[in-house]
């Protein structure tokens, strides 16, 4: 079975590769157990922990810590869709599959819920479920991304987008599987596009989890929240932070401030956490991003300092969320705007200044020499299943609906 990849988007997945890709990053997160440990000793323990949008990225990545690194029982929300006899599912679908397998396997309590992590019908159903198993979370993390989102008071449904604003933005980019390279012009957004962009990826729904979450007394004294969000490099900036995207994540980080208030009274924190670049199945279809990422993760491997999402958020838990000092909890430690940057490899002024030097020599007959073509083509297809050492896609699929 082969990547089926149009326009730098996959439209299969393939169900044994997607279980061992999560294996994986089971196994590198067992391994990183003991310097957890020792970082966050019996501080603050992690025992129930609350992921939504857990099934790909850097939300299976957190689900995966707290569970393997942590011990923590972890339940989950994403929206999938399931795989049939003949029909694949989603890659986040199978990803869920072998999370709750290998927490069973482990002693680990999990449930994962599939459905609109926006509606207060899916809010209702976590709390009923937390209640039921008498958890109260420690840990409530917030990495939800989808281009649509139904308020729940309104019923409107809003639409995000990847635009600029104020003016076109042109940029080049390249074909994942080939390496062509041509130059795409993303529109300047309009108003409402920016406000609908804001309303879906904005923190308007962090808040109201959170509020509902307390309401419920499902939240534990000293829980911390934190939501992922991205800045990147100037270059970039025109197309995302400056961009739609940009406007919704000032928002997230306006909402932390409202939740940190909020948590005051039990103890609990707030915080937007600014992650590294990576390869996603949104990101490979935004004008510079691709061919930005392929250089910089050559850059980062040459220094010594790339991460994936599960050592990226690994290293989150253990020197950012769960440290300890002398006395006991440490604080985390955040920059002037409140924010903990674990984006700080990423942004190391000796990466990017070899990013700033290489990026505009790039063309399509150097790009595998002065980049990380391959590098990048494999993140991209692996985060549907394919190019995973170990497995045989020559090997017919069987069946979709099981893994």
């Amino acid at each position: 079975m082969n990547p089926m990849v149009r326009s730098n988007i996959c439209l299969n997945a393939h169900p044994q590769g997607c279980k061992q890709a999560v294996l994986n990053q089971i196994e590198y997160t067992k391994q990183q157990k003991a310097k957890a440990a020792k970082l966050a000793g019996n501080h603050r323990p992690i025992k129930n922990v609350l992921v939504l949008g857990c099934s790909n990225g850097y939300g299976l990545a957190s689900r995966i810590t707290a569970a393997f690194a942590y011990d923590a029982a972890t339940i989950g929300v994403s929206f999938e869709k399931a795989g049939s006899e003949k029909k694949f599912g989603t890659p986040g679908w199978y990803n869920n599959l072998t999370f709750d397998t290998e927490a069973k396997n482990a002693g680990l309590f999990s449930y994962t819920i599939d459905g609109d992590a926006f509606s207060d019908e899916i809010k209702a159903e976590v709390i009923n479920k937390a209640k039921e198993n008498n958890m109260k979370f420690d840990l409530v993390v917030y990495s939800l991304a989808s281009p649509v989102r139904t308020d729940p008071d309104t019923k409107v449904m809003y639409r995000s987008v990847i635009k600029p604003i104020g003016s076109d933005f042109t940029g080049k980019t390249f074909d994942t599987m080939t390496g062509e390279m041509k130059e795409i012009t993303a529109p300047a957004a309009t108003e409402e596009e920016i406000a609908n962009t804001v309303k879906v990826m904005g923190g308007e729904d962090w808040e109201r989890w959170m509020k509902q979450l307390m309401a419920a007394d499902v939240i534990n004294e000293g829980c911390m929240t934190v939501a992922y969000s991205y800045i990147g490099p100037e270059l970039s900036q025109s197309i995302y932070r400056s961009g739609t995207i940009g406007m919704a994540k000032v928002d997230l980080e306006a909402r932390a401030e409202t939740l940190r208030l909020m948590l005051k009274s039990v103890n609990g924190q707030a915080f937007v956490s600014v992650n590294k670049g990576l390869v996603t199945r949104s990101s490979a279809v935004i004008p510079i991003i691709p061919l930005y990422l392929s250089v910089l993760f050559k850059v980062m491997k040459q220094q010594g300092s790339h991460e994936g999402c599960i050592e990226q958020i690994n290293r989150l838990f253990a020197e950012r969320l769960y440290i300890k000092n002398e006395n006991g909890n440490a604080p985390v430690p955040v920059d002037e705007k409140n924010r903990i940057r674990i984006d700080d490899w990423e942004m190391n002024p000796k990466v990017q200044a070899e990013v700033d030097k290489i990026m505009p020599m790039v063309t399509a007959e150097n790009i595998k020499e002065l980049g990380d073509f391959e590098g990048y083509r494999h993140d991209f297809l692996a985060t549907s299943g394919f190019d995973i050492p170990g497995v045989d896609y020559d090997k017919e699929v069987e069946r979709f609906d099981v893994i």
